[in-house]
């Protein structure tokens, strides 16, 4: 449907896709409304933008947030690419025009259909090779859309056909973030002080439905004094969902923190959390990250597509496959056992601090030159 309605703007009008030739430097070009201080995205994207070759690549950076909301995010990116340029104050055919003239041989869209996205640009073609990766997890439906960067726990062989895009598995994870500057050490596990388990989830309240909201109350119902800590992203949605936790007699053994925190504040309530359980089928990316960041381990359930895989390919890369629930009633099984073997818990949180580091999840090198690799590959067909 959306591949039929975005706009197609008279070729003649438009200055011509340069071709790419070999013997030069790679032009990349990544897109986003998104380069602002504490979006998640950044955090991705600085991986590949420390670590690039500059004898292989120039990089270009189109940025499409209204001009004056930049930052210090958004400078800090300036100032490592060849050229940043702010093209929300271009109709479809400038922002066109000014891409081509770059000359830019892969775009690489952030966007999808999040937030201030422009797909009319891949859809009337900006660059000989055009990919999606990092900010939507699914496919756009875009014929021009050539490829999708995802990983062999995303999307299987037997899916390719669901995709418009072409797939290009990366050889470990699809992500890799690129760090906090909060300095790391070991969090024990908060049941020892507290003689409970404390749950938290710290996704956006839209990715908690119904059958999320019943799962969770199962939880709470079956294990004494669990407690669930719930971080929303905008404090108006309290009452939304108090009233659904209500409605399951669980809500006193829930407890809101305000989303006015700071980021530090942000990252310390990690402490306080035994286990974070991730959200299906839309499962949390930058809060798991943040998680095992603090050696909180993070139960997701199996997905069916790229989307709600997420929380499967983070554990995986963990070597975590237990924490994969496999559906519902898995979910709150495993959760059981945990609280019945709490030796087992403490064991995760020790190996999650001792390892996630070189893990694929927080190994930027290998993972932007495994990136590079792959983009260099589709212009060298």
């Amino acid at each position: 449907m959306l591949n039929k309605i975005l706009p197609v703007y008279d070729e003649e009008k438009l200055v011509p896709i340069s071709q790419f030739t070999k013997d030069k430097k790679i032009k990349i070009g990544f897109f986003s409304a998104d380069i602002k201080s504490s979006h998640s995205v950044t955090y991705f994207l600085k991986t590949i933008i420390d670590h690039y070759d500059k004898n292989r690549f120039e990089i270009y950076l189109y940025f499409n947030h209204k001009k004056g909301r930049e930052d210090q995010t958004t400078k800090y990116f300036e100032d490592l690419v060849e050229k940043f340029e702010n093209i929300s104050a271009l109709d479809d055919e400038g922002a066109i025009n000014l891409i081509r003239k770059d000359k830019i041989d892969i775009f690489i869209d952030l966007m999808g259909v999040t937030s201030e996205s422009r797909l009319a640009l891949i859809k009337n073609r900006v660059s000989p090779v055009q990919m999606s990766w990092c900010g939507y997890c699914n496919t756009t439906g875009v014929d021009e859309m050539d490829y999708i960067l995802s990983d062999q726990n995303l999307i299987y062989n037997s899916e390719k056909h669901l995709y418009k895009e072409k797939i290009i598995f990366l050889p470990q994870i699809w992500n890799c973030h690129s760090g906090l500057n909060i300095e790391r050490s070991f969090n024990p596990s908060p049941f020892i002080k507290n003689k409970y388990i404390t749950l938290g989830s710290f996704n956006n309240f839209s990715k908690i439905n119904d059958e999320v909201v019943l799962t969770w109350s199962k939880i709470l119902k079956s294990i004494k004094n669990t407690k669930l800590i719930l971080k929303p992203s905008l404090t108006r949605e309290i009452d939304f969902l108090a009233d659904k936790f209500r409605q399951q007699n669980v809500l006193g053994s829930i407890e809101f923190v305000s989303s006015k925190k700071d980021f530090k504040d942000h990252m310390n309530l990690y402490k306080e959390i035994d286990i974070a359980l991730d959200t299906f089928p839309y499962n949390g990316v930058t809060t798991s990250f943040e998680a095992i960041w603090m050696n909180v381990p993070v139960l997701t359930m199996k997905g069916y597509n790229f989307n709600s895989r997420c929380g499967e390919s983070i554990n995986k890369s963990l070597g975590l496959d237990y924490l994969i629930a496999q559906n519902e009633e898995d979910y709150v099984s495993k959760l059981n056992e945990l609280d019945k073997n709490k030796d087992k818990l403490l064991n995760i949180r020790k190996l999650l601090f001792e390892n996630s580091i070189s893990s694929p999840l927080f190994d930027t090198k290998s993972f932007s030159r495994d990136f590079f690799n792959a983009l260099e590959g589709t212009v060298n067909k």
